[in-house]
């Protein structure tokens, strides 16, 4: 995978490009910003989804919001419309689920890799 490291503001970007990647769709971009304290340097790490993938993951999200919210409706107000309400609620959690568990292997553990690479590399 290709990074494109730079520094802004006294704040180091790391950006990554995946475009040759097959399996990984969303790739934050991490802060990584240094600061003295004392004798010490403190890193303090942060990651933001780049503009380019949150349309896929926010549309995905907000749809599992409107079959829960149709589960809610067909649950209140349709007593004989029980097979909708359960219908749209195990779709909901199945979409998440998948969507939670595809994030879990792409985003967050490339996220956990950056964190603890640079903290092994700031121990050393």
């Amino acid at each position: 995978m290709d990074f494109e490291v730079s520094e802004k503001d006294r704040v180091i970007r790391v950006i990554p490009h995946a475009e040759q990647e097959n399996e990984i769709k969303t790739l934050p971009i991490t802060h990584i910003e240094l600061s003295n304290k004392g004798d010490k340097t403190q890193i303090v790490i942060s990651s933001k989804m780049r503009k380019i993938d949150s349309g896929g993951p926010l549309l995905i999200v907000i749809f599992c919001l409107f079959l829960f919210i149709a589960t809610i409706v067909t649950f209140t107000v349709g007593k004989d419309l029980q097979i909708y309400t359960y219908t749209f609620g195990i779709i909901g959690v199945s979409i998440f689920a998948i969507f939670w568990m595809r994030m879990e292997r792409g985003y967050f553990d490339y996220v956990r890799k950056i964190r603890d690479y640079i903290k092994k590399q700031s121990v050393a």
